[in-house]
């Protein structure tokens, strides 16, 4: 039995002017300590996806499961690593991370939570800044935060959604290294929300590319065997990663272009007249209607 499966689940939203149907028939199983990568473009539904396997929203039709059990809501058992951090500002690292774990594990003696929190603190090289607040950190040592206290909540799954996407490159890149460690260490079941492909390859065993939406959904899934630990600078003479990010590459611009062509399909061009800029002033005099094509054809036909 897989450890997460979504079966048929679809996804739409009220907007001003309508429904919009976000994701279609999302199909997928993953097993017991895997990491899989969903890739995609941004405005896909990614988000969408994380939130529905959180419980944070319902899905419209389809089941979601884990372990076997249905999701109908948020539970400590599914751990959340925002973009945007998520961290309470007035209060510190530590006080940030003890928050869920006094809510995780009230049983444990307070010197049990004590060494649980200070040792995630740690993993993440955040000792130095225990008692800081959010705002005198930077960026990415708040990103560190989430990630250890999304950790240390010890879900049954963790999910990633686009973590470190508003990180600078050498930040990104320590804090990738890091998440993986960790992961190696625990093997906590994770899926990772990304639009970088060679994040995605750097993490995970399995590549997923989402398609565009509205109605978006799962393509062909891509194994990655590459053995763990992958260093990013081997990695770009290694042949396997070269054909792997060319494939998956290739595939997200397939999508992207299916996705340009469609909309092109069903609109139709203006009913407007280009102006003649190369005459070096403006045609359209203030308060003048520009000229339509439907117009010029009424007049066409009046005077046969």
């Amino acid at each position: 039995m897989p450890f997460l499966e979504l079966k048929n689940v679809c996804k739409s939203f009220r907007t001003s002017s309508g429904t919009t149907e976000v994701l279609r028939d999302i199909n997928l199983t993953m097993e017991r300590g895997e990491f899989v990568a969903i890739v995609g473009y941004s405005g896909s539904g990614k988000t969408t996806l994380v939130n529905l396997v959180a419980g944070l929203i319902a899905p419209d039709s389809g089941t979601i499961t884990l372990n076997g059990k249905p999701i109908t809501g948020p539970s400590l058992e599914r751990g959340v690593v925002f973009q945007n951090y998520s961290l309470l500002p007035w209060l510190t690292v530590f006080e940030n991370i003890a928050l869920a774990v006094n809510r995780c594990f009230p049983d444990w003696t307070d010197s049990k939570r004590l060494a649980h929190i200070e040792h995630w603190i740690g993993m993440v090289k955040l000792m130095p800044a225990r008692d800081k607040l959010p705002r005198q950190l930077s960026g990415g040592m708040r990103q560190r935060v989430a990630v250890a206290r999304g950790l240390a909540m010890n879900p049954a799954i963790l999910l990633l959604d686009e973590p470190l996407g508003a990180l600078d490159a050498l930040t990104r890149g320590s804090l990738q290294q890091e998440i993986v460690h960790l992961w190696e260490e625990d093997r906590k079941t994770v899926l990772l929300i990304t639009n970088d492909v060679d994040e995605a390859l750097l993490m995970a065993d399995r590549i997923i590319p989402l398609t565009t939406a509205p109605a978006a959904t799962l393509a062909e899934s891509f194994p990655v065997t590459l053995k763990h630990p992958r260093d990013r600078r081997e990695l770009n003479h290694d042949p396997e990663f070269k054909h792997l990010r060319a494939t998956i590459t290739t595939r997200l611009l397939e999508l992207g272009q299916a996705r340009r062509t469609g909309l092109g399909t069903d609109r139709e061009a203006p009913d407007l007249i280009p102006e003649d800029i190369t005459l070096g002033r403006p045609m359209i005099s203030w308060g003048q209607q520009p000229r339509r094509r439907s117009q010029m054809a009424e007049g066409l036909n009046s005077e046969i």
